[in-house]
């Protein structure tokens, strides 16, 4: 499936005037929960210099959402049936933050791993409709 979305830089951000429009960006738990064992296993795994640029990259890409929410990727909404569900991958990360636009917020869901996670997550919600998360 043809990729939908806008790429938009931050730079590009600073001159756009469709930025004025910004809605702040809410993680849930299941979202602070993930973003928190992300950066454990960086630590552990990595030296702290990933972890902190994942948190620079998870910056950014709540920076965009918040600045272009209608840019992310349709993709797993079309296969979980949840029009409203948006993605956006983490640059030089393997996450991908999955969101749904409110009348006055982004309400982040959660913050999967592209490669590993978004498989299983996609089969709950297959297998069992809402997977612990309600649409809006």
């Amino acid at each position: 499936m043809p990729s939908t979305r806008r790429t938009t830089s931050r730079a590009d951000c600073a001159d756009c005037t469709d930025c004025t429009d910004s809605k702040p960006v809410i993680p849930r738990a299941e979202a602070a929960r993930d973003v928190d064992e992300t950066v454990d296993c960086y630590l552990l795994e990595e030296p702290e210099r990933a972890a902190l640029g994942f948190i620079k990259a998870l910056a950014n890409a709540y920076l965009h959402i918040d600045r272009h929410p209608a840019s992310g990727s349709p993709g797993h909404a079309h296969e979980l049936n949840l029009p409203s569900l948006g993605s956006w991958p983490l640059t030089r990360y393997p996450q991908i933050v999955f969101y749904v636009e409110g009348s006055d917020h982004i309400d982040v869901w959660c913050v999967l791993d592209g490669k590993c996670d978004v498989p299983q997550w996609v089969s709950q919600w297959v297998s069992k409709p809402c997977g612990g998360l309600r649409e809006p």
